[in-house]
């Protein structure tokens, strides 16, 4: 019955890009209208984010510029961010459904009443520490298996953090496998999963489609509404990309890769809809790399990451 409802869902979700696909390729030559009469989606009762940062320290105080920094800081990696003053605040939080990963990072001074409290949560995925002084939390820390680091600024934690989320949107990739042998066997092609042949029909119609300039702005206007880029990302992206640095954009410490790859594991059709030009984008442009640098190989095999 579940994969029956699967199949059912992602044969609408189908529909829904291929009818949006035939119309935005029919729509490509109309005048450009403003940001504020763009036909926006409705935000989903689910986000393209599912995971937040909790901050947990005593003296976070968002009236004062060097909170705000940090504040800055960590929502150019993580958009959703929760401030705790007080470590019974961070396991209400924690204990709170919406969100399939969650990262904490808490001050010294609260560390040690903090983790034991948290750490058997299962959604928590690490705990970062921050502190002047390392080296009196080196040895306590080695117990508890969460705890990924004592770092003494934010930048230190913004680099491990992207790195945990980077791992955990890879981890959360499905994944199959087929042989040439099977891909030319129809009575094979008949066994796959439906979601599998969906999938390739998605590439041939989201390749196909044509985008103009008002997709990047139906693009930032969705983030706008929904909450899924912060402010600062989606303005700049607005101001500056380009088809060319679509790559670039794509491994930018920011959530866009992050909603990307949410859209496409869930065939999201809102998303996948709304980043098409940019999907298209990084393929034409990988594309591009490839021919460019396979020369190089003497047409041989060679290993991407």
């Amino acid at each position: 019955m579940s994969g029956s409802k699967s199949t059912q869902n992602t044969a609408a979700s189908f529909n829904k890009i291929r009818m949006n696909g035939s119309k935005a390729t029919q729509n490509t030559a109309t005048s450009s209208k403003s940001t504020a009469s763009l036909n926006i989606r409705q935000p989903r009762q689910h986000m393209a984010q599912r995971y937040l940062l909790v901050w947990v320290d005593a003296s976070i105080d968002q009236a004062d510029k060097d909170c705000q920094y940090t504040l800055t800081q960590l929502k150019n990696v993580v958009n959703d961010v929760s401030l705790c003053t007080e470590p019974n605040q961070c396991l209400e939080i924690l204990n709170q459904d919406g969100h399939e990963r969650a990262f904490v990072i808490t001050s010294g001074s609260l560390s040690q009443h903090l983790v034991p409290e948290i750490h058997g949560i299962p959604k928590l995925g690490a705990i970062y520490i921050i502190s002047n002084n390392k080296s009196i939390h080196e040895r306590w820390t080695q117990n508890w298996t969460k705890i990924k680091g004592v770092h003494i600024n934010i930048q230190e934690i913004c680099e491990a953090l992207q790195l945990a989320i980077k791992q955990y949107h890879q981890d959360s990739i499905a994944m199959s496998f087929i042989t040439a042998n099977e891909m030319a066997s129809a009575n094979n092609l008949n066994q796959l999963e439906p979601t599998f042949m969906y999938t390739q029909i998605f590439k041939d119609i989201l390749l196909d489609m044509k985008h103009g300039k008002q997709a990047i702005k139906r693009f930032t206007a969705y983030c706008r509404n929904n909450n899924s880029v912060s402010p600062i990302n989606i303005d700049r992206f607005e101001k500056e990309y380009h088809a060319h640095s679509a790559i670039w954009w794509y491994t930018f410490p920011s959530n866009i890769f992050s909603m990307l790859n949410y859209g496409l594991r869930t065939l999201d059709a809102d998303i996948i809809i709304t980043m098409g030009f940019f999907l298209r984008d990084v393929h034409l442009q990988i594309k591009q790399l490839y021919e460019q640098q396979i020369s190089a190989y003497g047409k041989k095999p060679f290993l991407v990451y």
